[in-house]
């Protein structure tokens, strides 16, 4: 198969800290392989960012194999770009065409200031995680899996929740910056399981209290987290959600 080079137009959204206004540089970027990824793109344009003298552009990034979370862009109006159900580390030129203008943008949020450029202040998250997110087991070697009977239909479902690697993309999609998907898939992923049933009720009460001192938005059920999702996490558990809300409020009143 013939793989053919990219010349492409960057709209960057470049900003000096969260009290800088921010603007949009434009770049020409060329030779740009169908096979890099989009942060192996921009690893080429800040190359000759700085060869040229000139302040490379700020992006975050870890593992580059779609489990950390922390390639946060909005390209072309969609979190992570264009392909379903893929991080921006995982997102290859081959989605673009020659000639195409690419916009590029951080996570927009009031609960996700701007560090710099591209790079977004995301401890809003660990915030909620920390008020409630763990259990309380006993340390020591993992039990034999069959000595914990847990029906499959519970077990698929928290795995299916744990696989949210908080990377945000479900509030920067939702029109009223919302984590409720965030949320709902760690709080669902302990509620299922035996092991969770300790903290069941204050968890919930305690991440909900969190996430509303962090300044995020209100649910209304748009359904774009789900699309936007890149692990594809379904809102079917923000009903589970809410339903765990109200009863430990419930108990909690009685």
């Amino acid at each position: 198969m013939e793989h053919k080079d990219l010349s492409l137009k960057l709209k960057v959204w470049r900003q000096k800290n969260s009290k800088d206004n921010g603007h949009f540089e434009s770049y020409d970027v060329k030779g740009i392989s169908t096979e890099m990824s989009f942060l192996e793109m921009f690893d080429v344009l800040n190359e000759r960012l700085i060869n040229e003298g000139q302040d490379p552009i700020a992006f975050d990034h870890d593992c580059r194999e779609g489990i950390c979370g922390m390639c946060s862009m909005y390209i072309n109006g969609r979190p992570h770009g264009p392909w379903h159900g893929t991080t921006t580390c995982q997102l290859h030129m081959r989605a673009f065409k020659d000639g195409d203008t690419i916009v590029v943008e951080p996570w927009r949020a009031g609960a996700f200031p701007v560090i710099k450029d591209l790079t977004v202040d995301r401890t809003a998250l660990d915030r909620i995680i920390q008020s409630g997110g763990y259990i309380s087991v006993n340390t020591g070697n993992a039990q034999d899996a069959n000595a914990i009977p847990i029906p499959k239909h519970n077990a698929d479902k928290s795995f299916a929740a744990a696989t949210c690697i908080g990377c945000g993309a479900c509030v920067a999609a939702c029109k009223n910056s919302s984590a409720m998907l965030f949320l709902s898939a760690k709080v669902a992923q302990f509620a299922y399981l035996p092991q969770g049933q300790a903290e069941r009720e204050t968890r919930v009460i305690d991440m909900v209290d969190q996430m509303d001192k962090e300044g995020f938005g209100s649910c209304t059920n748009t359904g774009a987290c789900e699309a936007e999702c890149p692990k594809e996490i379904s809102i079917s558990n923000i009903a589970a959600l809410n339903k765990e809300y109200t009863l430990a409020k419930l108990k909690a009143e009685n």
